[in-house]
């Protein structure tokens, strides 16, 4: 008896899957382990004999979702005595720019610290008062200049030299890939907490390789620094390859799709439109009362590589324009690879102005703040397009680009 057509079409449907696994499959044959888990199976053997403290955040998890804090508390092997919270605290229950406080951890009972804006001989004061004689940083970064967890590490690691503290960073995956890093580069006198050393706006490095390049450019003086590296993981390899769950590092950064624009359309919170705060797809909408299909058109019209826009309307429910209907665009990322976050997050600025005559900066420039210089802001209002607000900053970006390649950790 002959098999029907479709029996023979899901055998060799099924056959190509076989022959094709996913990039998620291909990685867990290479058995991605994190900083964590690479400490963990050495027995802590790292942290033997010192009173540990810990700056992480909800991300710092196991693949089977377990916090680290709580597990390290649970294991004789490890001297855990503190933990430090940033932004949003130790476990997650503040929104943007808030923080937990001092507290103690109801869970494991370790008293929590907040670091959030605090660096300097403030935050090592904090560090001496723990009675830490080693600090453990882990905490899941999404690959942008601005998102202030680098920060904190930059600060945790200048505090722990100051403290005379040893310093510990667990590794974790960049989750839009290693391979180049993009956009302008920060210029030091518009240093902030979205940006306090020359680094390009979308670094492309992990952690621990910040760590290294922090350590050896720009600290004051080097602080005593060991890297726990991941194994198994490659450059060019997205978040969805790792295998590991995501955790939201903060709260509107929902999913790896909201990282993957994040480092080019953060900068419309340096304007008077929504970034998409107050929906369920922050970065990815962007809008304000007056704007129509015309956006979306203009955009398209660019054909920038890798990325599509979607006229939307939407209500925020909480942020710029809540509950209030506005226009605007979807950014529909259907070629990762392709795509270049800063160069549309430019595009997507340049297109607005254009076209909706109700275009404004912020009145604190704080667009000046999230790209490094005011170069941006001044090309786009002098009617620069795309092409030549990107061409600005190319100089700057090669030149970060060499300084960093030293400082890689993986292939």
């Amino acid at each position: 008896m002959r098999p029907s057509r479709r029996a023979v079409l899901t055998t060799a449907t099924a056959a190509a899957l076989s022959a094709t696994p996913t990039a998620a499959a291909a990685q867990r044959r290479r058995q991605l382990r994190t900083g964590f888990e690479r400490l963990a199976q050495d027995g802590y053997a790292l942290l033997d004999g010192q009173k540990v403290g810990i700056v992480t955040n909800p991300t710092g998890i196991t693949r089977d979702v377990r916090h680290i804090v709580d597990v390290m508390h649970a294991d004789d092997r490890v001297n855990l005595t503190a933990v430090f919270g940033p932004e949003h605290g130790f476990r997650g229950t503040a929104q943007a720019g808030g923080s937990e406080g001092r507290h103690d951890d109801p869970a494991t009972g370790l008293p929590v610290y907040d670091t959030y804006l605090k660096s300097g001989r403030p935050l090592a004061d904090i560090f001496t008062a723990s009675g830490v004689d080693t600090v453990v940083f882990d905490i899941q970064d999404v690959g942008a200049r601005f998102y202030t967890y680098i920060w904190t590490l930059y600060d945790c690691m200048e505090a722990a030299r100051l403290a005379g503290k040893r310093f510990v960073v667990l590794d974790r995956p960049n989750p839009v890939t290693g391979r180049a890093a993009l956009g302008p580069v920060l210029h030091k006198e518009f240093a902030t907490f979205v940006g306090r050393r020359p680094v390009s706006q979308a670094h492309g490095m992990t952690v621990a390789e910040l760590a290294r390049l922090f350590n050896g450019e720009f600290l004051t003086e080097p602080v005593p620094l060991e890297t726990v590296h991941m194994s198994g993981w490659k450059r060019s390899e997205f978040f969805d390859a790792s295998g590991l769950p995501w955790v939201p590092p903060s709260p509107n950064m929902p999913t790896p799709e909201t990282a993957l624009v994040y480092s080019g359309t953060c900068l419309f919170e340096g304007t008077n439109l929504s970034e998409g705060r107050g929906t369920t797809r922050p970065f990815e909408l962007l809008g304000a009362e007056g704007i129509d299909r015309r956006w979306a058109a203009a955009a398209n019209e660019l054909a920038l590589p890798g990325v599509r826009f979607r006229e939307a309307y939407f209500a925020p429910t909480f942020s710029k324009f809540q509950g209030r209907t506005i226009g605007g665009v979807q950014v529909h990322v259907h070629d990762r690879d392709a795509f270049d976050p800063v160069r549309t997050g430019i595009a997507l600025l340049v297109t607005a102005k254009r076209v909706w005559s109700g275009f404004a900066w912020r009145p604190d420039h704080w667009i000046d703040k999230l790209t490094g210089s005011a170069r941006v802001r001044t090309m786009i209002d002098a009617g620069a397009d795309t092409d030549e607000v990107v061409a600005g900053w190319q100089e700057e970006l090669a030149a970060f680009r060499r300084m960093r390649r030293k400082y890689l950790l993986y292939r």
